[in-house]
């Protein structure tokens, strides 16, 4: 046998063999979905549950931490059905489902709370979760180079319209890059860093320092979500609403 002829049918096996593997792992992730889905509809929680983070353990998906919320939810698992639908959100900020869902766990939870921010941030916040980073990327890369081309063509236009209408596209796509690039920076911080979080326990005591000798500021009830401003050791500073105090990592977990 030649030893071209032997690596070509090598690679050809090589191949099928890789497509039949990627095949069976596909066929065996759907089928625990559909057993999942089953158990869920059967009103079997625990098991689709289960099934749902064996999947999630594997590859985050937006769909999982829906269905996973939803059967958290359905075993009175307020704070883990809150902890999942916001997570299926940070993947996927326009899944109305998600959002109906999450409202009205929250409206189960004792510590309703609304973050009173200034509305101009609160708008900016929603636009941005609009999109994910990858979208806002990628429109900042494209209104950028269409700015570099409007910088080009007034640089080298002849026609006065032709460089005013340059200079005018050229600025405003520069300006809206740089605004889509702070979109996809805030998101990509947000997602790296996981400052957000979902307190688990039942009842928890913020404390004025990271020790259990510090003064008890407020309590905070399973379900609550808070913002991570510092870490230290076992400890977190978190803010929620106008209150800042410390809690242990233990008691939530990062969204």
């Amino acid at each position: 046998m030649r030893i071209d002829s032997f690596f070509g049918i090598t690679s050809l096996r090589y191949y099928v063999i890789t497509t039949l593997l990627v095949c069976s792992t596909l066929t065996f992730a759907q089928s625990d979905f559909d057993v999942a889905n089953a158990a869920y509809a059967d009103g079997r929680y625990e098991e689709a549950a289960t099934l749902y983070q064996s999947l999630l353990d594997e590859q985050e998906d937006a769909t999982l931490y829906y269905n996973l919320g939803n059967a958290r939810f359905k075993q009175g698992e307020l704070a883990q059905a809150i902890l999942n639908y916001e997570r299926a959100l940070r993947l996927q900020p326009n899944n109305k489902d998600a959002q109906y869902n999450l409202a009205f766990a929250q409206s189960r939870i004792t510590d309703n709370i609304v973050e009173q921010d200034f509305f101009l941030s609160s708008w900016a916040r929603a636009i941005r979760n609009n999109l994910r980073e990858r979208t806002w990327l990628g429109l900042s890369i494209g209104l950028f180079i269409l700015g570099l081309v409007g910088l080009l063509l007034f640089l080298l236009g002849r026609e006065p319209w032709i460089r005013k209408t340059a200079f005018h596209t050229a600025w405003l796509a520069l300006l809206f890059s740089l605004i889509t690039g702070l979109n996809a920076y805030s998101l990509h911080q947000r997602d790296t860093l996981r400052n957000e979080a979902i307190i688990t326990q039942g009842v928890v005591n913020a404390k004025s320092s990271p020790d259990r000798s510090g003064t008890d500021l407020f309590t905070l009830h399973e379900g609550t979500k808070v913002t991570i401003r510092e870490t230290l050791g076992e400890w977190c500073n978190i803010r929620v609403g106008n209150n800042e105090g410390w809690i242990k990592q233990q008691n939530m977990e990062r969204i």
